[in-house]
C-alpha cells in the first residue's frame, strides 16, 4: 500500500503510521546526509510539538543523527519559529516534528537549514538522498540528545524589540488548547506589561487551523469575550508559526489582515503573499510593493529574496493563514528585530497588540481602517486528489461552459489566475479560488465579496458544488 507521506506547502507530512518507525529515521538521514554534503551536518537540532507522536518521531531522528555520525541536540517542546530561532544562532541544521494543524493521526517534519527554512530544491535533494540511502526497512532506532533551551533566545528577542512596557495597560486573553506556544505567549505579555488570562487549555491536541477556524473555536472566543473585558484575544495554531487574533468582541481577524497590521506597524516598503491574500493589499497605498506567489513558506521566501535583490529596504512576508515572515532587519528607537524568514505567530500577535496600545484604539478599528474585502475560507476534507485535480481541470478548460454555468448567478467568470489552483474573479467583482491542500487530501476554497452575507453565501455554494462534484 502506498504511503501517505509526502512534501506539501510546509514540509514532510502524512498518517502517523507511515511515519513512526524507520521512515522518520529515513528522512532525518536523508536531511542529514544533504547538510553533510554542504558541510552543515556536524549537529541536528530538534523540536516537537504536543501531539501524542511526536516524542516518539523526535527520538527516531535523534536516533538518525547518531546513526550519521552527528550530535542529536533535543530542544524539547517549542514553537517551530524558536527551534528555527536557535538553529540560525548556532549554525546548525533542524528538524522541527510537528503536523502543524492537522489532525493527531498525522504528523510530519519541517526542516531547517543553519540560514533558516529549505526551499523546494531542498525537498528534491532530500527525495533524493532518501532514494539513495534506501534504508526505509532498517531497524528504527530512538535515541535521546543533549538539552538545549531554545526559549531563551525566542523570548529576548521580542522582550529587547518592544521593550517592557510595550503593552501596560491591556488585557489579553490566550487561547492556549493544545499549543506548544501555550505558556511563552504568557509569559512574553506580562514581561511587556500586558495582563494575560489564560484560556481553554487543553489535555489532548485540537487542530486549531487558523485558515478555516472550527465553529467551537469561533464560539469560545465570542463568549470569552462576552464573559470578561478583554482588549484581544490570542492563539497559535499547534506549532506556534500561524497567529490567531480576535479584537475585543471575539471576532478573529483573517491572517492577511494580521499580516498587513503586522507589516504597517514594521514599516515595510514590500510585502509579499500569496495569491489567497486579500485583494485589497494593493489598494492600501500603505506599500510600495505587493508580490504575489503560489501558497506556501518556501515561495513567499523565495519572493522575499526576490523583493530585497529588487532594492526593498523592509521586506515582510505573510500567508493568509495568519504566519508572518521576517525577511529584513527593523530597527526602530535603536532597537533592532533580527530577520527571520520563516513563519513566525509571536511577531504579528505582539505587533498588533503594540499598535493598539500605541494608539489607544481598539482593533476592531484598526482593521477597519484596512477595508479589506470581506474574505472567508473554508475547507473539503476527505477529497481524493485525482478528483479534485478534475474538477479544477474542467473549470480552467477553455471551453467556458462549465465555470459560466456554475457561477451564472454572479454573473459568470470574467477572468482566471492559476499561478496555485484556480482563482475565479466572478462577473459581480466576487472572487472564488479553489486549491488543493499541500498538507492533507482536503480541496480549499477561498472567497471574496462585498459583504459577509455575500461572501458567506458564495463559500457555502462553491463548497456544495464541490462537494457535489468530487464526493458524488
Amino acid at each position: 500500500m502506498a504511503s501517505s507521506l509526502k512534501f506539501g506547502t510546509s514540509g514532510l507530512r502524512g498518517l502517523v503510521v507511515d511515519l513512526d518507525g524507520a521512515p522518520a529515521c529515513a528522512y532525518a538521514r536523508a536531511f542529514i546526509e544533504m547538510m553533510r554534503e554542504d558541510g552543515a551536518g556536524a549537529r541536528l537540532m530538534i523540536g516537537r510539538d504536543l501531539r501524542a507522536s511526536s516524542p516518539s518521531i523526535a527520538a527516531l531522528c535523534a536516533g538518525a543523527a547518531l546513526d550519521a555520525g552527528a550530535e542529536p541536540v533535543d530542544c524539547g517542546a517549542v514553537p517551530t519559529p524558536a527551534l528555527a530561532l536557535a538553529a540560525m544562532q548556532a549554525g546548525a541544521p533542524a528538524i522541527m516534528v510537528t503536523g502543524s494543524h492537522i489532525p493527531d493521526d498525522r504528523n510530519g517534519l519541517k526542516f531547517y537549514r543553519p540560514q533558516g527554512e529549505i526551499d523546494k530544491t531542498d525537498e528534491s535533494r532530500i527525495v533524493a538522498w532518501h532514494a539513495r540511502l534506501a534504508i526505509d526497512a532498517a531497524p528504527p532506532r530512538r535515541a535521546e540528545g543533549r538539552s538545549f533551551d531554545a526559549l531563551a533566545a525566542y523570548r529576548a528577542r521580542y522582550l529587547d524589540f518592544f521593550g517592557a512596557d510595550a503593552l501596560a495597560g491591556l488585557t489579553v486573553g490566550v487561547y492556549q488548547h493544545s499549543s506548544v506556544a501555550r505558556d511563552v505567549i504568557v509569559d512574553i505579555l506580562r514581561a511587556l506589561g500586558a495582563e494575560p488570562v489564560a484560556l481553554g487549555r487543553a489535555d489532548r491536541f485540537v487542530p486549531v487551523d487558523t485558515e478555516a477556524l472550527r465553529p467551537e473555536d469561533e464560539t469560545l472566543a465570542r463568549g470569552w469575550a462576552k464573559e470578561r473585558r478583554l482588549d484581544a484575544i490570542v492563539s497559535t495554531d499547534g506549532d506556534a508559526d500561524r497567529p490567531l487574533v480576535a479584537d475585543a468582541q471575539g471576532a478573529f481577524l483573517r491572517g492577511d489582515l494580521v499580516g498587513a497590521l503586522t507589516a504597517a506597524m514594521l514599516g515595510a516598503d514590500a510585502i509579499v503573499t500569496p495569491v489567497t491574500s486579500n485583494s485589497a493589499l494593493e489598494r492600501t497605498g500603505l506599500f510600495a510593493s505587493v508580490l504575489r506567489t503560489r501558497v506556501g513558506s518556501p515561495y513567499v521566501i523565495e519572493g522575499m529574496q526576490e523583493a530585497a535583490r529588487a532594492g526593498a529596504r523592509v521586506v515582510v512576508g505573510f500567508e493568509a493563514n495568519g504566519g508572518v515572515l521576517l525577511g529584513s532587519d527593523v530597527t526602530r528607537d535603536g532597537r533592532r528585530l533580527a530577520a527571520l524568514p520563516t513563519r513566525d505567530a509571536m511577531t504579528p500577535i505582539l505587533a498588533c497588540l503594540a499598535r493598539v496600545a500605541q494608539t489607544r484604539r481598539p482593533l476592531a478599528e484598526l482593521a477597519a481602517d484596512m477595508n479589506f474585502a470581506v474574505a472567508l475560507a473554508n475547507r473539503l476534507p476527505d477529497a481524493p486528489p485525482e478528483r479534485m485535480g478534475s474538477l479544477i481541470a474542467r473549470l480552467d478548460a477553455d471551453d467556458a461552459t462549465l465555470r459560466d454555468r456554475v457561477f451564472a448567478a454572479q454573473g459568470g467568470v470574467v477572468a482566471r489566475d492559476r499561478r496555485d489552483g484556480l482563482r475565479m474573479t466572478l462577473g459581480d467583482g466576487s472572487t472564488a479560488h479553489l486549491r488543493a491542500s499541500g498538507n492533507a487530501p482536503e480541496l480549499r476554497v477561498y472567497v471574496e465579496a462585498a459583504n459577509e452575507a455575500a461572501a458567506q453565501a458564495l463559500l457555502a455554494y462553491t463548497l456544495d458544488v464541490a462537494r457535489r462534484d468530487i464526493q458524488g
